[in-house]
């Protein structure tokens, strides 16, 4: 599982430990008697006539949605560089040194700096999402990966092969390399609202089959993983493990894949990222047609537009995205954007920030026509352009 630390968060725990601290010294007050409590109000208990409680149930959403969702586990192979071993370059080592280490090097059978596989292991979640053995993860669980084996809830193994994996968004596509019929399940159509209940499914801690609960406590979430970042944040507990794991809705329904958290200890605090749904069936169509995602491209480098920018070009709120430079040569250059523009709309469609800007135009498959609008002098112009595709990472 991904954990998500800076100083920030470091700064916020500790002080989350002060508040804690402020609280025992309160409670220490009432113990010596400084808060003097009339128990006689407490004497009768409360009636409620007339008023049943019941808490929520997700026994029928768990039996239909849990058969679906296996666990992941991976043998990786990564070579280390030479100087990650301790020997370094010779041509680090003094000239009058250079020709002992070599000769020392040769007696014992070669360089012994020279990079060599390392072995790993890692584990994670995953889910079916089509009935002849498609499953969705992570990427970091998968990356690097020799074996993947996928265990499912009734406890069988499983060999899979990697059908295709996107960095940007942390997505995989697995698949049973055996075939067969498996229950899978669907991915939502529709953006959960704050608020929703939400479950959890996965592999914590390699506890395969466990379920959790919460709600979706914010969307749109950026937490600095790369330019299309739109995680939902849920409080239903996920740790090390759920990584690539389904968060369902109350319909079990695939609303998000598990993916980060956000905790100053390594565990789970109650803040969680899914990657929502649209942007996986996106990533998946790609991945299984592919094994690739191939994203549109602008050539630009934008910043944000505050409300001082706004106010300095006239334009009547801040929105947009502020062209800073235009790549020679790039699609937004021969389409005549140029710096100080500010792109307002694609395709008539607005655009809010730059970060938007981006997800727009990674939609576009390379080489679609589309149109811009920018704002220049005070005027909106319209230019059109053909995309281009996205350099590798």
């Amino acid at each position: 599982m991904t954990t998500t630390t800076s100083k920030s968060i470091l700064k916020r725990g500790v002080l989350i430990a002060g508040a804690a601290t402020l609280g025992i010294g309160l409670a220490a007050g009432i113990a010596d008697g400084a808060l003097k409590l009339d128990h006689r109000a407490f004497a009768q208990p409360i009636q409620l006539s007339g008023v049943q409680t019941q808490l929520p149930s997700f026994a029928d959403i768990v039996e239909k949605v849990k058969p679906a969702v296996v666990s992941v586990r991976v043998k990786t192979q990564t070579v280390a560089a030479a100087d990650e071993d301790g020997q370094g370059s010779l041509d680090d080592l003094p000239p009058q040194l250079r020709r002992f280490f070599r000769d020392f090097d040769e007696q014992r059978g070669g360089r012994q700096g020279r990079p060599q596989p390392r072995q790993g292991m890692a584990q994670g979640s995953g889910f079916f999402v089509s009935q002849d053995g498609y499953v969705v993860t992570n990427n970091h669980v998968v990356e690097n990966a020799v074996d993947v084996q996928l265990v499912t809830d009734d406890g069988k193994t499983l060999a899979a092969k990697v059908v295709g994996t996107d960095p940007r968004t942390d997505l995989a596509l697995l698949k049973v390399k055996d075939g067969g019929n498996f229950q899978y399940v669907q991915l939502a159509s529709a953006k959960p609202r704050i608020g929703d209940w939400v479950l959890a499914v996965g592999n914590p801690f390699g506890l395969g089959g466990t379920v959790t609960a919460g709600i979706v406590s914010a969307q749109g979430r950026d937490i600095g993983s790369g330019p299309y970042d739109d995680y939902l944040q849920i409080d239903a507990p996920v740790n090390k493990g759920n990584s690539g794991g389904p968060t369902f809705n109350q319909q079990g329904q695939v609303v998000g894949v598990n993916t980060a958290i956000f905790s100053p200890s390594g565990g789970s605090v109650g803040i969680a990222f899914a990657i929502p749904s649209s942007t996986v069936e996106q990533v998946v169509d790609a991945l299984k047609k592919d094994g690739s995602v191939a994203r549109g491209f602008i050539g630009v480098q934008i910043q944000p537009v505050t409300s001082e920018v706004a106010d300095a070009i006239g334009l009547k709120d801040a929105h947009g995205a502020l062209v800073a430079s235009a790549e020679k040569d790039g699609p937004a250059a021969k389409a005549g954007v140029k710096r100080g523009d500010t792109i307002v709309a694609v395709n008539g469609e607005q655009v809010k920030d730059a970060r938007d800007l981006s997800r727009k135009i990674a939609k576009f498959a390379p080489g679609t026509k589309t149109n811009l609008t920018v704002w220049r002098d005070g005027h909106e112009r319209q230019l059109s352009f053909e995309v281009g595709r996205q350099p590798a990472a």
